[in-house]
């Protein structure tokens, strides 16, 4: 029979039992990573947003550039319906449906693109792209080509690819290390011919309007610069639309206004309304070396969303609203410059179609708390910097309505 040793009791005097903890307060059910505004908001109309005492908001954000055509778009609506009237909501990317494919040739039946692959959002799109130009360097015999090049003032996601291509050191520092071949560079043509080695430089990602990075609108010329310089050294051009893209400057895509065509694009959010879906849109030299398991996604391209972006993107591409973008916008701008001259709080006014932003000396939270409290909705670019995205049907009488109240709030 064997025994087992026990181990000597200890001799030593027992700690003393810890003093009771300070019971911690209760965490949220979503976890905290907003600071959301107070109200509960439960329904829309239009421009506005309605909380759950009945009081409504004048939407300056349309939920950052997603819900172009308002709340509760009476067409919009409509094609949720048909989609939820044939029963198919979600079939996977293993089947074909006849939305996704619909959607799919109307984008590149209107754009340069040859293909188009569906994500979930802007982030997944700007990820995938990454992926696909490591694929296309591979595949071109070129496997030492791998880096990204993104620019100062950039915000592509918060993914760990994406974020290594943002520039916001708050965003980026409690999760380094990054994803590594990532560099981020000036605006300047001279620093990128320095870096962009044709030996290893995959491809450069470049937001026309640089939205987080407060409404920076790129100059064209650099744009162009940009373009034959990827041209020369054989590296792939992305541009991020995700923010600007899909009528937000006047035109259905940004790119439309520069004289070029970029190798690969990526869209997402007032694709669908308010519906998550994003896309990468992508030439005939990218979309051939992209072989079956090379990229994936669940719900991507899904028949209900598809079907949904579909009447949305002919809604965008309409030319009587582009040029009510056009012109509003152009108004608004002024608008925005007489408020500047006449309150003396403004430091400068960037902008074009109903994408402005506004720097101010006072934090910019602040004024967005006072114009809350007046019944207008906005959003910030920075420390310093109003963003103004209202919804693309808005009309001058809304718009003017949000002035006041902007700069009543500007006043203090």
């Amino acid at each position: 029979m064997t025994s087992t040793m026990l181990p000597p009791e200890s001799t030593t005097t027992p700690a003393p039992a810890p003093a009771p903890a300070v019971a911690a307060a209760p965490l949220p059910a979503i976890l905290g990573t907003y600071k959301r505004q107070a109200p509960l908001f439960v329904r829309g109309d239009g421009v506005y947003m309605i909380d759950d005492t009945g009081t409504r908001y004048l939407d300056f954000v349309a939920g950052i550039a997603v819900t172009s055509l308002g709340h509760n778009d009476p067409g919009v609506n409509a094609a949720v319906q048909e989609a939820l009237a044939t029963g198919l909501i979600h079939t996977s990317n293993l089947y074909r449906t006849a939305p996704g494919e619909a959607l799919a040739q109307w984008l590149v039946d209107h754009s340069f693109a040859n293909s188009v692959f569906f994500a979930n959002s802007g982030a997944e799109a700007n990820e995938g792209a990454f992926k696909f130009a490591r694929r296309w360097a591979r595949s071109t015999g070129h496997p030492a080509k791998h880096e990204i090049v993104a620019l100062r003032g950039s915000f592509h996601g918060r993914m760990p690819g994406t974020l290594a291509a943002t520039d916001r050191p708050a965003y980026r520092l409690p999760f380094r290390p990054l994803m590594g071949g990532v560099t981020i560079v000036e605006r300047d043509l001279d620093e990128l011919r320095t870096v962009l080695d044709p030996e290893t430089a995959a491809a450069v990602i470049v937001e026309p309007i640089q939205g987080e990075g407060g409404v920076r609108v790129l100059d064209p010329e650099f744009l162009r610069g940009l373009r034959a310089l990827t041209r020369e050294r054989n590296v792939l051009l992305i541009l991020d639309e995700i923010q600007c893209g899909l009528g937000r400057t006047g035109s259905f895509f940004a790119y439309q206004q520069l004289g070029f065509a970029p190798d690969m694009l990526t869209i997402a959010k007032p694709l669908a309304n308010g519906l998550p879906i994003g896309a990468i849109l992508v030439n005939e030299q990218v979309a051939r070396v992209m072989q079956p398991g090379d990229h994936g996604t669940t719900f991507g391209g899904g028949p209900l969303l598809a079907h949904v972006a579909h009447h949305v993107v002919q809604r965008l591409s309409d030319p009587a609203l582009l040029a009510h973008v056009r012109e509003t916008g152009a108004w608004f701008g002024q608008q925005l410059q007489g408020i500047a001259d006449r309150t003396g709080t403004v430091r400068a006014i960037r902008g074009t179609g109903l994408m402005w932003g506004m720097d101010v000396h006072e934090p910019a939270a602040a004024i967005i708390g006072r114009a809350f409290a007046h019944g207008l909705l906005l959003v910030s670019a920075g420390e310093h910097t109003l963003r103004f995205l209202p919804p693309l049907v808005i009309t001058k009488a809304e718009l003017a309505q949000g002035l006041d109240m902007l700069e009543t709030a500007l006043r203090g």
